[in-house]
């Protein structure tokens, strides 16, 4: 691959910037190649336009979090996307600082390989009014809030009913996601590579309601009955929209994936037990 135009996006604190600023450095002396940065905020209900202009590769300064939101603004141009950990050992950013140059070097010499991740995308219809639909890498999720009742759920899949639901809420995740807040819901870990959607209920009521993993195509229909207040669609931990009674909110798949450059160092199973501390 023929690297072109690169996008830094960088998490938004004092060593990421310093980091980044490393990095740009070496790729364009050393490498004599061209790089864009932008920082994330850390905290932000607004989601800015994706960018235009074609990217050859995003590289991800930071963590999960930052990771999530470069793929919504970047995902639909398939560029290949490098999370690098300035942290822990993320699920998503999974390569360390230490490990950058030996797998750019080879990054350079088309010599690694791409993981494709399944993106949904969530939308809001209301009183025949359809909200912009929403990508997103790991879930959506509709719950109360804080002072909130249990509220009712009612959920379709392709125009066919399914259940209704009582409770917290309820989780609508990919394989990329399910170890994220389907795994605190008692949901499954599915691999991330596998074609599926996942539902997990959020404190069901009825205890019989369980997780149901689904195929790839479905769409599904989740209905709010419940005419309380403080009830709220979120995506991906990071991007919020308040639910008013009779919203229906349709999760499907998108055409396009993610694909995100697999570290040749580690395998998803040695991130998994060290994650979870698995012996």
């Amino acid at each position: 691959m023929k690297l072109k135009k690169i996008r830094l996006v960088v998490k938004n604190n004092s060593f990421a910037y310093q980091e980044a600023l490393k990095i740009k450095t070496w790729l364009e002396k050393e490498k004599g190649l061209g790089v864009q940065w932008e920082e994330q905020e850390e905290s932000s209900n607004r989601e800015r336009p994706p960018f235009p202009e074609e990217l050859d590769l995003v590289v991800v300064l930071g963590g999960d979090g930052t990771l999530l939101k470069a793929a919504r603004l970047y995902g639909h141009q398939e560029a290949p996307i490098l999370g690098v950990n300035l942290g822990g050992l993320g699920f998503l950013t999974e390569i360390g600082l230490e490990e950058l140059h030996p797998l750019f070097e080879k990054i350079l010499r088309g010599e690694y390989q791409t993981e494709n991740r399944m993106v949904l995308t969530g939308q809001i219809i209301r009183d025949k009014e359809d909200l912009p639909a929403v990508p997103f890498l790991n879930d959506a999720v509709i719950n109360k809030g804080a002072l909130a009742r249990i509220i009712d759920i009612e959920t379709s899949i392709g125009g066919q009913f399914l259940t209704s639901y009582r409770g917290d809420g309820l989780i609508v995740a990919t394989p990329t996601g399910s170890t994220a807040y389907n795994l605190s819901a008692g949901g499954p870990i599915l691999h991330p590579s596998l074609k599926t959607i996942l539902i997990t209920p959020i404190c069901p009521f009825t205890l019989t309601n369980r997780p149901i993993i689904l195929q790839d195509d479905a769409v599904i229909d989740i209905r709010l009955v419940s005419k309380v207040s403080e009830v709220w669609l979120t995506f991906d931990g990071q991007v919020g929209y308040p639910l008013k009674a009779g919203d229906l909110v349709r999760v499907q798949k998108t055409v396009k994936s993610i694909h995100l450059i697999k570290s040749p160092f580690k395998n998803y199973f040695e991130i998994l037990r060290t994650k979870l501390k698995w012996g």
